[in-house]
């Protein structure tokens, strides 16, 4: 069948910095744990397979620089390592527990096998280091890795001390050189939060183009010709695409998406919670506190309390039907758009990769048979990174696209609302301090000029949008009000004593142990412009 068009899946890797030296204590660490066992060794194994297999696909990932730091930290890599081996502990109490019921038993199996092959993939073959597994198929060229504002800052608020726009970047483009060896073509903003003020940021530091949310484009001006099934340049010229809505509703609706398909894992039973509690008491929060294991026994079987036990093969049997009608909906999108169009159309279909293995267990698979799928059978289109898009077709319509983000309601009131507004006022402070700063020692050298790349660390921590994001939706509030405050009350401290020329060593070297994001910071990033 002739190709008429192109589909690009964009996956965005992203965690906050969470790093407690401190205590073992901290529940948050263990989001790190879970994406790696549910998400990222899965999607890096289902790569493999398809290389192994002889499969030509295509896929972008974007990875932010606090995730990257993360992976690269010898303490969370054997912090990662022991929480394997308690699972794989609590897996083999588990097989004894259940063997009189065959049905849970499997399961517990299923679990004891996996949470194994996670330890020996990362601890013996990998040897921790998931970075350059991801490296290695951009190396190969099936996948294309973009960066992302350094810790995630949200750009269309951040904009007011415009500095702070530009250290976001210029940070996230240099974690991303370190890492990867070479220069990063695409960002993924953070929140895909646009403002036409960041457009001569990103084209310094050498980003070509960005993923804006779907009325980011068709709201642009002048309107795009092609609406979404198209990318535009900005004035500033940022190459722009827009995510495709129709693909989005297939997989994201909670109503009719794939994820909500009754033979699925349901993420919200777990052993955690329904296990004897002295049996359990060792695998779960220190303090007592019920949380998830990773051991689930139940699929989502309908809107029932009464949950049917899970069974992997009907699962697969779901996700090999649903790939089927995600790629046929796309043949017939492609062939009813392409007829209209002077180029081939491109679907952007962007996504948080955690959705795929962490809240839809089933994904990664999803997206294997979908990619063997669009390889072997007959569709009308093939996968695209948007970087082979704009080589294969550079001429764009020039157009303004409109502010906005991915945020409920497309636009700020996630970032800015009554639940959090407090907080703006004191990074706008802190970023006003830190241009300060930066620009009054110019040459500083010795204990000063580890204060100063110090305190912009802890402005870039304290930006994190995450910390927004969870005070409105109002999960894990008092963790990210103590984030926001511990970074902005060490940045305060340590912003009078360099003015004081009094800098606390102890206090210092303390932070810098917690907070060591970004060794390589140099503070001059923030010299005013």
């Amino acid at each position: 069948m002739q190709k008429k068009g192109y589909v690009s899946f964009v996956l965005h890797a992203h965690l906050p910095f969470i790093h407690h030296p401190e205590s073992d204590d901290y529940l948050e660490e263990s989001w790190l744990y879970e994406a790696i066992s549910e998400t990222y060794i899965p999607l890096l194994q289902n790569f493999k397979k398809l290389v192994d297999e002889g499969v030509n696909f295509r896929i972008t990932m974007s990875i932010t620089p606090t995730l990257l730091s993360m992976f690269d930290n010898k303490l969370l890599q054997t912090k990662y390592i022991n929480y394997l081996k308690k699972l794989i502990e609590l897996s083999e109490k588990e097989i004894e527990r259940t063997k009189y019921d065959e049905r849970v038993n499997r399961l517990s199996h299923y679990y004891y096998d996996r949470y194994s092959n996670d330890l020996h993939l990362f601890r013996d073959v990998w040897k921790c280091n998931i970075i350059e597994q991801f490296k290695h198929f951009q190396d190969i060229g099936v996948l294309e890795i973009i960066t992302c504002g350094a810790t995630h800052g949200y750009f269309p608020i951040l904009y007011v001390t415009e500095e702070t726009i530009r250290a976001q970047i210029a940070v996230g483009v240099q974690t991303y050189e370190k890492y990867f060896g070479r220069k990063p073509r695409g960002i993924w903003l953070p929140e895909c939060g646009y403002v036409p003020e960041a457009d001569k940021f990103l084209k310094e530091f050498g980003i070509e183009y960005a993923i804006l949310e779907s009325h980011g484009i068709l709201y642009a001006d002048p309107t795009p010709i092609y609406g979404t099934c198209a990318p535009i340049v900005s004035p500033g010229g940022l190459v722009c695409f827009g995510r495709d809505m129709k693909s989005s509703q297939q997989v994201w609706s909670s109503i009719d998406g794939y994820p909500g398909d009754y033979n699925y894992r349901e993420f919200y039973r777990d052993i955690g919670y329904e296990a004897d509690y002295e049996y359990i008491k060792p695998y779960i929060a220190h303090n007592g506190v019920r949380v998830h294991t990773g051991i689930k026994y139940h699929r989502i079987t309908g809107k029932t309390d009464q949950k049917d036990y899970y069974d992997v093969q009907w699962a697969k049997d779901s996700a090999e039907r649903q790939a089927g009608h995600f790629m046929n909906s796309r043949t017939e999108q492609i062939g009813n758009i392409s007829e209209y169009m002077e180029k081939p159309p491109i679907i952007l279909c962007p996504y948080d990769a955690e959705l795929y293995g962490h809240w839809w267990y089933e994904g990664p698979y999803w997206l294997y048979i979908l990619f063997k799928k669009i390889y072997y059978d007959e569709c009308n289109f093939e996968l695209i990174t948007p970087s082979e898009y704009i080589d294969r077709y550079p001429e764009m319509q020039v157009c303004a696209p409109c502010r906005s983000s991915w945020g409920a309601n497309g636009y700020s009131g996630v970032w800015l609302n009554p639940t959090n507004d407090y907080v703006h006022r004191h990074l706008h402070k802190a970023g006003d301090r830190m241009v300060e700063l930066a620009t009054s020692y110019p040459d500083a050298d010795g204990i000063i000029k580890d204060a100063l790349n110090q305190v912009a660390r802890e402005l870039l921590q304290a930006q994190t949008s995450c910390w927004l994001f969870i005070i409105t939706n109002g999960t894990m509030v008092d963790y990210a009000k103590k984030r926001i405050k511990d970074h902005i009350g060490r940045f305060t401290k340590l912003y009078y004593e360099i003015k004081n020329n009094n800098v606390d060593k102890a206090f210092l070297e303390d932070i810098q142990l917690k907070d060591c994001i970004f060794p390589d910071i140099d503070y001059h990033i923030y010299t005013k412009l």
